[in-house]
Order: C-alpha cells, then structure tokens, then sequence
C-alpha cells in the first residue's frame, strides 16, 4: 500500500488543472478539500471582477472584423452565459435599433452562479444583437455592434 499521508495530497497535475479552471472561469479563489488536504487557490482581481461590488463593464469597445467601419464591438468580458434581460419574463434590457447611453446596462452574463452586467462603453444605436438569449459566450466574443452617435 502507498503512504497515507501522500494518498491525500492533491497531485500535482490535478493542481495545475485546479488553477487552470479558476483562470478560465475568471474565479477570484477557489477551494477544495480531500481528505484532510485543503487547497485555496486565490488571485488579484479588480475591483469590477468581485461579485456585488460593481457592474462588470463589457470588454473594451473594439472594431468587429469585416463589420461596417463606423460600428463599435461590445464584447463579453468573461466565459459564461448571455442573457438579454434580467429574468425570463422581463423585457430585453435593449433591442435592435435601441438609442443607448455610456454605462447603460446590455445584457448579463452568468459564470459560475453569479450574474454579471454588461454596461456599454460607447453611447449610439444598437445595430446588431450577435447573440441569442440563453447563448454559452466565451471571453473576447462580439455580443453587439453599436453605431455611435455625434
């Protein structure tokens, strides 16, 4: 038989992949215990990344490739799902042809139980929804194009 104690550490294959799933997940800290091991993986994040503490702003407005070069991209800024409005029988937050204001809320996304705003950073007209109510998103997706206005 192997040794007791040993038999209770968490490998260290097990431990990279532990890591590798917080840092998917966007997880602030993440515990888990065997046996009488207990390991907590913990990072820095910003402010705007810890649940309840502010609306997670969607990723910086970028061009969408091959899309009308006036047009800003509003991306997710993390792996989860996207929902359009904040229950399943409330109105959609915004739609197609939507006048919208900086910080105005689009959508959420959900990761990990949580659900996360995602606030505008350009104030414009919604011109394209890229995404379905309900859709997995991964980081960096276009989830609206939006014409800006003067």
């Amino acid at each position: 038989m192997g040794n007791p104690k040993r038999d209770r550490e968490l490998p260290l294959d097990d431990l990279r992949q532990l890591i590798d799933l917080a840092q998917a997940y966007g997880l602030a800290e993440l515990e888990v215990s065997r046996g009488e091991t207990r390991i907590r993986i913990r990072r820095e994040v910003a402010r705007a990344e810890i649940p309840g503490a502010a609306p997670v702003p969607a990723a910086p407005a970028e061009r969408l490739e091959g899309a009308a070069p006036h047009l800003v991209t509003i991306e997710a800024p993390m792996v989860g799902t996207f929902y359009r409005a904040p229950s399943p029988n409330a109105d959609p937050y915004v739609r197609e042809g939507d006048v919208i204001k900086e910080g105005q809320v689009l959508g959420i996304i959900e990761a990990m139980k949580l659900m996360n705003e995602i606030e505008s950073k350009v104030s414009g007209r919604i011109a394209k929804i890229l995404v379905e109510n309900g859709q997995p998103v991964e980081y960096g997706q276009p989830l609206f194009l939006v014409e800006p206005l003067p």
